[in-house]
């Protein structure tokens, strides 16, 4: 059975794959009170395993650098998706570490076997509060569908990062975009370390 699981997921359309994935998290938090009391670390492991295989990080990473991706040499675009990744990890986990029984609405999709390009609708419904409204743009790849943006309340991850890595690599070339990116995944991981203590 495990050995078809793969293979579902290449063929799965973009929004069952968005869900199938999303409920499956859930599933895990909702039953985990280790990630529910701040456990980072476990969070993160759920993500990696879970979230990352269905993630275009190169793809997201040349979107938010822009122009500048360019200039980029292959060793720099590796060090840059890597850093990239690691802060949009660390982003989810600690998002997935702040969920309190939220609920997921998937709004229906029309899309055809020939589109290789969508945007998956969600809402995050929160007791209490206003929906926030979570969607992702997924491209069609040989190995299935891909997430390459994030679009929460309008505003796109991708685009979000675009002017800040724009301004650190005119001031600071492309290296100094990598060592920014190194020192935010760095304060990110001490300030959760020292939450624990």
């Amino acid at each position: 059975m495990f050995v078809a699981l793969p293979a579902l997921a290449q063929q799965a359309a973009p929004d069952a794959l968005i869900k199938h994935v999303t409920e499956d998290v859930l599933v895990v938090v909702r039953a985990d009170r280790d990630i529910q009391s701040g456990n980072t670390k476990k969070a993160i492991d759920l993500v990696e395993t879970k979230v990352l295989p269905h993630f275009n990080f190169q793809r997201m990473t040349s979107l938010a650098v822009g122009r500048d991706w360019s200039k980029a040499t292959p060793e720099q675009k590796k060090r840059l998706s890597d850093e990239f990744r690691t802060l949009l990890v660390r982003t989810y986990s600690n998002a997935l570490t702040a969920y309190r029984n939220q609920t997921v609405a998937y709004k229906p999709l029309k899309f055809t076997d020939a589109d290789t390009d969508v945007v998956v609708k969600t809402e995050i419904l929160q007791p209490g509060n206003k929906p926030v409204q979570l969607d992702y743009a997924l491209e069609k790849q040989a190995d299935g569908w891909k997430v390459y943006d994030v679009i929460v309340g309008g505003i796109s991850l991708v685009t979000n990062y675009r002017d800040t890595f724009r301004q650190e690599v005119s001031a600071a070339g492309i290296d100094g975009l990598i060592q920014m990116l190194v020192t935010k995944n760095r304060q990110l991981e001490a300030g959760k370390s020292a939450d624990k203590k």
